[in-house]
């Protein structure tokens, strides 16, 4: 059975990305945790520069790195001239934290994503199952798996998740707040189907699963909320919740033509990350009427 370690004040956890969706939901609720954190953006820290990382990483004492760093512009990462940032940023960094994790004895949790999958599968995705993205985006995420898998910090998880979205930041269900506002219909792809995740709920695991994190090679967990729909579904959800009067109409994947290819399916199987941590995950629909109480948005 796993010891869990104690956490307090004296542990101290770097969060990246920290003015990201994630990254904001773990700010939100860092006050509800006894733990000293620093929430650090490109602005305030380049990870990139590995020096850099080290010296606040040694200034700061950090004990814990929650990556929530990540370049996300799935369609502008096709362009050539956005290639060297993405992989900068989703693979090098992720190199830079895993090689100072494992000198300095640090945990790392980081974030990954559905997109180093196919997209063509029939039955939710396990951890295990064969990568194979189809996009720049997901083989610059499946590349800082690679690394942090290769250089193997003890304590430290990948955890891909999918559909995020929260009250902070742009996202889907904002989007289609506001276009419900403003149109009186929209098409929205019903032939790609996953799970959405609600961006609190995933910051509130892993400020839990913190504390138990004692392995001695990298795992992976998969995590979104429970469920299974399409864009299409999800979109009418989110106007009938608010009610907005928008008519949400069915369309399919070449009639809304992207750079990057999206993945057809998108399901992930969450059956490790429930047993190994005794965790229940919320349905996505109490999820999302918790992010649009939040944002003011859920019809009474």
């Amino acid at each position: 059975m796993k010891q869990t370690i104690m956490l307090n004040k004296n542990f101290r956890v770097l969060v990246t990305g920290s003015n990201g969706q994630l990254g904001s939901e773990l700010k939100a609720l860092s006050k509800n945790y006894n733990y000293h954190f620093f929430f650090s953006a490109r602005e305030s820290l380049d990870i990139i520069d590995f020096r850099s990382l080290k010296q606040f990483i040694l200034d700061n004492q950090i004990n814990a790195i929650i990556n929530c760093a990540a370049y996300t512009a799935v369609d502008r990462a096709e362009d050539n001239d956005q290639l060297e940032l993405a992989d900068a940023i989703n693979h090098l960094a992720v190199r830079n934290m895993a090689q100072l994790s494992k000198e300095l004895n640090i945990t790392l949790v980081h974030i990954s994503t559905d997109y180093v999958f196919n997209g063509e599968s029939f039955k939710p995705y396990l951890e295990n199952d064969s990568t194979q993205p189809k996009t720049v985006y997901g083989q610059t995420k499946l590349n800082g798996e690679k690394a942090l898998i290769n250089i193997n910090p003890n304590n430290s998880i990948i955890i891909r998740t999918s559909w995020v979205y929260s009250s902070y930041g742009n996202n889907f269900v904002k989007t289609m707040l506001r276009l419900g506002k403003d149109k009186d219909s929209l098409g929205v792809i019903y032939d790609q189907v996953g799970t959405p995740t609600y961006a609190r709920d995933l910051a509130k695991v892993i400020l839990d699963i913190l504390p138990k994190l004692i392995n001695d090679k990298v795992e992976i967990y998969n995590y979104s909320n429970e469920g299974v729909l399409s864009w299409y579904d999800f979109a009418k959800v989110i106007m009938d919740t608010a009610n907005l009067d928008c008519k949400v109409d069915p369309i399919e994947t070449f009639e809304y033509p992207t750079p990057a290819k999206r993945p057809h399916y998108s399901v992930l199987n969450k059956a490790k990350i429930k047993s190994t941590f005794n965790i229940d995950i919320p349905y996505w629909k109490d999820s999302l009427n918790d992010c649009l109480a939040l944002l003011g948005d859920k019809s009474e």
